[in-house]
């Protein structure tokens, strides 16, 4: 009900931009570019964890995506699922053409599903936020994917099987070992893993890369996939590899 009358607010008092701060815009047109998925590039942290998927981000963290990512996942601005769908998308899309698949304008197995598996909020963030943030961003991405001809699905199989510890303030090594294990597959879904489907792991950030590691772990034990790559809408200026050479 808070959630409903927090929308219904919004569309009566126009929130100023969630990027910027412009009046009366929950998304002003600057801020909305730095989120159109074009510029999407790989990522990589450093270290990187062992097992991390090839990993594209949509944009640096920082400045105005930062604060629309914060708006939609802490303060639940959810008519912003779009905008930020629409860079996941760009991020997917850049995932598949490096793997010869969605987005990339065929090459082997252009036909085949592109399966878009969000990485899980854990059942006390989801209550205490009053949504998934993930997943509802993977929706609009694959949404976005569709329009484009990729045909994207999202396939949220991934579940906890074991408590983890709030991971902030954790360190590379530390977050590794907390989630290790911590992810499996939910075995009634192990059958829409399909010969030639691509699997993109994707989430809203990219921090130490430990989470997408242990994703990539469960789908191949558990569910046999060798396919795997991972896309998230931001990602450390530092870790944009173009930024390395």
């Amino acid at each position: 009900m808070r959630r409903l009358w927090q929308d219904l607010a919004d569309l009566v008092f126009p929130a100023d931009c969630a990027g910027c701060g412009e009046p009366r815009a929950e998304l002003c047109g600057r801020c909305r570019a730095a989120l159109d998925g074009r510029r999407a590039r790989r990522v990589r942290p450093d270290p990187a964890p062992g097992g991390l998927p090839v990993v594209h981000a949509a944009a640096p963290y920082q400045d105005a995506v930062r604060a629309v990512l914060l708006a939609h996942k802490e303060r639940g601005a959810l008519g912003l699922a779009a905008p930020l769908g629409t860079a996941l998308a760009g991020a997917a899309g850049a995932a598949g053409a490096a793997r010869g698949g969605a987005g990339g304008g065929g090459g082997e197995g252009g036909g085949a599903p592109t399966l878009l598996v969000p990485l899980p909020s854990t059942p006390r963030s989801t209550r205490a936020r009053g949504h998934d943030p993930t997943r509802r961003v993977a929706l609009a991405a694959a949404r976005v994917l569709r329009g484009s001809g990729v045909p994207a699905r999202v396939v949220p199989v991934l579940r906890q099987r074991r408590a983890v510890a709030d991971q902030s303030g954790l360190n590379s090594r530390q977050r590794k070992a907390n989630l290790k294990g911590a992810l499996e597959v939910n075995a009634r879904a192990v059958r829409l893993f399909g010969p030639g489907a691509r699997v993109i792991i994707v989430d809203d950030l990219l921090t130490t890369g430990s989470s997408l590691a242990e994703a990539a772990r469960a789908l191949s034990a558990d569910a046999g996939v060798r396919r795997i790559s991972a896309a998230v809408i931001a990602a450390p200026a530092e870790a944009f590899e173009v930024n390395r050479n």
